[in-house]
């Protein structure tokens, strides 16, 4: 694990690792004094070209907690606004001693494109989200607080609603929960759905209400308003009305099933407000399993360097 751009990047091995250092570190994020010496001296750069709240501040946190030096970088400040290439900032930073680059971008491959410039280079890449093709973190917690749960994804059902045609985390999380061994299904909208994808093996549920009770686990995705390039939804109240969870589609959950959302959250319309009180509602659970997670694949990232 040179880099972590996909979830394709990972063997089933190094996911179960990755969750054994998350578990180790989510200890340490107990603490009173939440910081281990583990990578101090060492230098991250978060590089973000989209907005970004959770995942930016998780990976500022996980890099701190491990005594990391992190410096954030944003489009809006950079030499990017003055002409100079991505490719040109990325070369400069690394000759400033960074070891590791954090990026978010909006065109898919831009991750894969600096790993591969700086291969000869003594640095990782770490995909947070790059346009519609994936976000290989976000669904390494998704799998992990699952996995909290159950100690075993073999054979669960998850149940993936909304916008699976433009979501990075729903394409990040069928491959995870696929190779863990998980029976994945979608429901949405037919617009919402990838071209080909009835070439895939993923049933697609028109009616998900009727089959509610059978689900391991929910995902609910946020709607991609922002990468709509035309009008996919007639309106955004015939979607919570017809795709939107409520507090009588989670009282038809299993007992110990879980309810979950990447976040941000568009409240009244992907998810009811009051379905945060149910106990099986895990978003705020995934939040905290993030920084563990980001703890543990950056650690596991130095870790092959060497540099540990």
């Amino acid at each position: 694990m040179k880099h972590l751009l996909s979830i394709n990047d990972l063997s089933e091995r190094e996911i179960y690792k990755i969750f054994e250092y998350a578990s180790q570190f989510e200890e340490v994020l107990n603490r009173p004094i939440p910081i281990v010496p583990s990578l101090r001296g060492k230098t991250l750069l978060t590089l973000f070209y989209e907005p970004s709240t959770r995942t930016q501040i998780s990976f500022t946190l996980a890099g701190k907690r491990l005594s990391c030096d992190v410096v954030n970088l944003s489009f809006s400040t950079s030499s990017l606004r003055k002409g100079e290439s991505l490719l040109d900032t990325v070369k400069n930073i690394v000759k400033m001693k960074v070891e590791g680059i954090i990026i978010r971008h909006s065109v898919a491959g831009v991750p894969h494109f600096l790993a591969h410039h700086l291969d000869n280079e003594n640095i990782f890449v770490i995909n947070a989200g790059d346009g519609i093709n994936e976000h290989p973190t976000q669904a390494l917690l998704d799998a992990y607080t699952i996995y909290k749960k159950f100690k075993n994804l073999k054979n669960l059902k998850i149940l993936i609603i909304g916008d699976i045609k433009h979501s990075r985390v729903a394409h990040s999380d069928i491959l995870i929960f696929k190779k863990l061994g998980c029976e994945v299904y979608v429901s949405c909208p037919y617009s919402f759905l990838p071209i080909e994808f009835e070439k895939t093996d993923i049933p697609h549920i028109i009616n998900f209400r009727e089959k509610l009770d059978s689900f391991d686990c929910v995902i609910v995705l946020r709607i991609q308003r922002e990468r709509h390039e035309i009008g996919y939804l007639s309106s955004l109240r015939e979607y919570h009305l017809l795709y939107g969870i409520k507090k009588e589609d989670v009282n038809k959950m299993k007992k110990n099933a879980l309810l979950m959302h990447p976040g941000p959250v568009n409240w009244g319309v992907e998810l009811s407000y009051d379905v945060l009180e149910d106990k099986r509602c895990v978003i705020l659970d995934q939040v905290f399993n993030g920084v563990a997670i980001r703890m543990a694949v950056i650690f596991s990232l130095f870790q092959f360097q060497g540099k540990i």
